[in-house]
């Protein structure tokens, strides 16, 4: 269900629930992008149910999902329709469209052209873990995690959240485990895979990648002492589950490994949606707590919390 993960604190002050959510949610429904529109971005069915709720609710744990739907004009069809009209004025009055009026027939042109452009769609898991105050994006970039926080906390009034902080950096974590001698070095729970890719601080900044390579060798460990530090580095968790960690605490290429997704393979329907939502947060949840863990515990910069009037709808 998660292949990427980004994850962040919710404040101690905001507190809601399910059905509070749900009516929220609600008010930012998901709707299809007119002729004329380039994007719409809401909420929509998390189980896929047509007029199923928005956010569900398995084993304590609450699942939401946005849908992002854009609609592209290649610009070089733009810039050449564009032109063709630009030397047609040309011909005809001798006189040579400026910019301003070149980039309003380029407007025109691009609005024209809109509604015969396919959609296209994708969406993104939101898991909440109400008791530990943790929310997780499937989001494999920023820019799409920070499109999804935008619209959370548009659809939820007083809702805080900050990117998880750890007191040792993920590079200096990464780091000094690939430099460790041997495995016995590294945090207990943790394994180092077959996949990094080390970036220099320099000015033309060099970059190193491995891909099905052992790491634990004099080579590696001569670029990191070198000052090429790890933006990515694969690594497994208790033998269940793998993921590539970035250098901003962001978890890639999520993958649970053989013999931990049994239920969920064995279940169809709704069944399966519900052993999905199992088995990806009942391991997620301890996974990140090792790492924090491994990685000196978290930063913790919120205040504290404060008696709630009532609740935020």
């Amino acid at each position: 269900m998660f292949k990427n993960v980004m994850a962040y604190r919710i404040g101690p002050n905001w507190h809601a629930t399910v059905p509070e959510i749900e009516s929220a949610l609600s008010a930012n429904r998901f709707t299809e992008c007119t002729p004329g529109q380039d994007k719409s971005v809401g909420w929509t069915e998390a189980r896929g149910v047509v007029h199923g709720p928005l956010l569900e609710s398995v084993g304590g744990q609450w699942i939401a999902k946005l849908l992002i739907e854009t609609k592209a004009v290649p610009s070089n069809v733009v810039k050449r329709k564009a032109q063709l009209q630009v030397d047609e004025i040309e011909a005809q009055t001798g006189r040579k469209p400026g910019k301003k009026e070149t980039r309003e027939m380029r407007e025109d042109i691009y609005h024209s052209l809109l509604p015969q452009a396919f959609a296209k769609q994708s969406a993104v898991m939101v898991w909440f873990n109400a008791n530990e105050r943790l929310l997780a994006i499937d989001a494999g970039s920023t820019s799409k995690a920070d499109e999804v926080i935008t619209q959370l906390v548009r659809a939820l009034p007083g809702l805080d959240l900050n990117l998880l902080q750890t007191a040792t950096s993920p590079q200096t974590g990464m780091a000094s485990w690939l430099l460790a001698p041997t495995s016995d070095d590294l945090p207990p729970s943790l394994c180092i895979e077959k996949e990094c890719v080390l970036k220099s601080g320099s000015e033309d900044q060099p970059m190193v990648k491995y891909t099905r390579h052992i790491l634990n060798t004099d080579e590696v460990r001569k670029h990191v002492r070198e000052g090429k530090l790890p933006i990515q580095l694969g690594l497994s968790w208790e033998g269940k589950a793998s993921f590539v960690l970035t250098d901003n605490l962001q978890l890639k290429k999520v993958s649970f490994l053989d013999g931990t997704d049994t239920a969920s393979l064995n279940s169809e329907g709704e069944d399966k949606f519900d052993a999905d939502v199992v088995l990806s947060t009942g391991m997620l949840g301890p996974l990140l707590k090792d790492l924090l863990a491994a990685l000196g515990g978290e930063n913790v910069f919120a205040e504290a919390p404060t008696e709630a009037e009532g609740p935020p709808f």
